[in-house]
């Protein structure tokens, strides 16, 4: 995809791996939609890059979703780039999943009904557009899933195949689909703290927009960037020693 000129809707862009893509995205000289559930981290995007558009919009809600895509095509017709980044994380003890069923299907609905249901919408406004790109955020738990997060896991796998369905579909289209598989890396995904472990958000979304440059459709980085050439059994053993690391690390969490 061409890296300027562009005008790009990033959900899940108040923050996070969503705010360091639209930072780019501006320094590059692109037109930068962000949107996100939380008001006020709109407003404090927005105060650090104002040339950054905003809207509050909660991309688990269908009617969102639709009055989202109403709004992009009526103020921004020339959009021709939209990112699925919006998504959250929770551990999950199947032992003891006694919360509402709505708590878990939450998850389902901003990591993997949002994006899905938003291909679909902006589809048929894409295919008209020059240089125009699905760019979808998955994670490298989508080809060894994280076990402590097997919702978060499933939903990524579940983009995973269904970017690359959208790829093949739209193969004859001007549109490119592109997927971005992180690693961990240190936002607050998941609760404040978890993550501080994880690769800084600068140096990933640096390297993501040198993929980008290079015309990359699948692009990973660092553990991620591995498990795209892995074969099944180091992707198998690599889920059971996260596994076994996680439990060390967290010897309660099956309590």
């Amino acid at each position: 995809m061409n890296i300027s000129g562009n005008t790009i809707l990033i959900t899940g862009g108040a923050s996070g791996i969503g705010l360091a893509f639209a930072e780019r995205f501006l320094q590059a000289g692109n037109e930068v939609i962000i949107v996100g559930r939380r008001e006020a981290k709109l407003k404090e995007a927005k105060e650090k890059f104002p040339k950054l558009h905003t809207r509050v919009c909660d991309v688990a809600n269908v009617e969102d979703r639709l009055s989202l895509f109403q709004w992009v095509k009526s103020e921004f017709p020339e959009l021709n780039v939209l990112v699925n980044n919006a998504g959250i994380q929770q551990r999950v003890n199947l032992l003891r999943a006694d919360k509402e069923w709505d708590y878990y299907r939450q998850e389902i609905a901003i990591n993997l009904d949002g994006p899905i249901h938003l291909c679909m919408l902006f589809i048929p406004h894409l295919v008209k557009k020059q240089n125009a790109a699905i760019i979808n955020v998955s994670s490298g738990l989508s080809l060894a899933p994280g076990v402590w997060v097997p919702v978060y896991s499933a939903t990524k796998a579940a983009l995973h195949s269904f970017t690359i369905s959208l790829r093949h579909q739209l193969a004859d289209t001007d549109v490119k689909v592109i997927e971005v598989l992180p690693p961990a890396v240190n936002t607050d995904l998941g609760g404040v703290g978890l993550h501080t472990f994880g690769a800084p958000v600068d140096q990933f979304a640096d390297a993501i927009f040198q993929g980008l440059s290079n015309g990359d459709l699948e692009i990973g980085y660092g553990d991620a960037e591995k498990r795209l050439h892995a074969s099944r059994d180091e992707l198998n053993q690599s889920t059971k020693r996260a596994w076994e690391n996680f439990l060390q690390n967290n010897p309660g969490f099956l309590e």
